[in-house]
């Protein structure tokens, strides 16, 4: 196959949307296609959007994925004819995303018009696909293929997990980019009630969303939060394997999960996740179980559901050794992206009838 790939910007830029593209990009190579990859700048939405008065399709292709992410900019250029199946891979809709109604409204609106432009659809969850599907009035091919969470290979041992369960500091891993969606100020906010004994590792993009990653240091300074609180910015394979060993439990309480790659990836090394209710993260996380769901912005339940976990060790190695057996359920990789190849195949045969 002669595959095209649309999104903004590069394809090593670290989040768990890109990392799936990525991945994807791999395993198509790896099977002998050639996979073209079609960069569009990064702007804001506004100019995004005006990409419709001149973007094109790329020629001479046997099919197109394009991360939904860059919907402004494909309407117009996929409502034009096209001589193959044009397939967005769904992560995550900007209207299902913490803001106000209008603003949603309105990207509801565009991404509407965009999901009913393409052919068929690549979900990365159960809730992703519910979601597109309540938009888009007529039924496209479609596949759920779950995102890729085995990149750090064999989970750690059970032995492992008991003997750290026993350490006294109690540590707390945020993982993911400092930006308001991710919802570490709500773990902040739930850390100011836990007083000591606790390290809270944040690991993470911090020049996303500067005016938020200020408002986190201004608080964590008002709260004197400083010495329990410690923003890494990204760090490379090894040093991040080896927060994740020495972490108690992940906590990313989001507004909005699509799927929620971080959770399973914890979950290797043994973590029970916290996650919120909103999104996919209850495909992952079983509630008392693995880990704990919590509505948005609920930092008091969160303080909670860690305290229950720092004071209880007994529990914490049963939600620990949960969580080790949650990860080993999960779908390898290879056997996911296989099946997607099998779809887009599917689609250019039955695209040319």
């Amino acid at each position: 196959m002669k595959i095209g790939v649309i999104l903004y910007g590069s394809l090593d830029t670290v989040s768990g949307g890109y990392l799936y593209d990525r991945k994807l990009v791999e395993f198509l190579r790896s099977q002998g296609d050639t996979v073209e990859i079609i960069s569009l700048p990064w702007r804001n939405y506004a100019e995004h959007l005006l990409d419709n008065l001149h973007f094109r399709l790329p020629p001479k292709l046997d099919i197109l994925i394009q991360d939904e992410l860059n919907h402004p900019s494909l309407i117009s250029a996929n409502r034009r004819k096209h001589a193959y199946p044009v397939i967005s891979l769904v992560h995550h809709l900007r209207c299902s995303e913490l803001r106000s109604k209008w603003q949603n409204d309105f990207y509801r609106l565009v991404e509407q018009k965009y999901l009913e432009s393409v052919d068929g659809f690549i979900f990365n969850s159960k809730t992703t696909a519910g979601v597109v599907q309540g938009l888009v009035n007529d039924e496209k091919p479609s596949i759920v293929a779950y995102p890729p969470t085995d990149r750090f290979g064999e989970p750690i041992s059970e032995k492992e997990i008991v003997e750290r369960a026993n350490r006294n500091e109690f540590r707390i891993l945020f993982l993911g980019n400092v930006i308001q969606r991710k919802g570490l100020h709500t773990l902040l906010q739930a850390a100011t009630s836990l007083r000591s004994g606790f390290r809270i590792d944040v690991i993470g993009s911090l020049t996303s969303e500067p005016k938020y990653v200020k408002q986190i240091e201004e608080f964590m300074s008002q709260k004197r939060l400083s010495s329990f609180v410690f923003l890494q910015g990204p760090l490379d394979r090894d040093p991040l394997i080896d927060k994740l060993r020495r972490a108690h439990i992940l906590v990313v309480p989001s507004s909005y999960e699509g799927f929620g790659i971080v959770y399973l990836e914890g979950m290797c090394f043994g973590l029970p996740a916290i996650g919120t209710s909103a999104g996919a993260a209850n495909e992952i996380i079983s509630q008392g179980v693995d880990g704990f769901l919590i509505e948005s912005e609920n930092a008091q339940d969160l303080a909670e559901k860690l305290k229950i976990l720092r004071e209880n060790r007994e529990t914490l190695v049963q939600m620990s050794l949960a969580a080790r057996e949650r990860y080993l359920r999960q779908p390898k990789w290879d056997g996911t992206a296989g099946r997607i190849r099998e779809f887009l195949l599917k689609q250019i045969d039955e695209f040319s009838v």
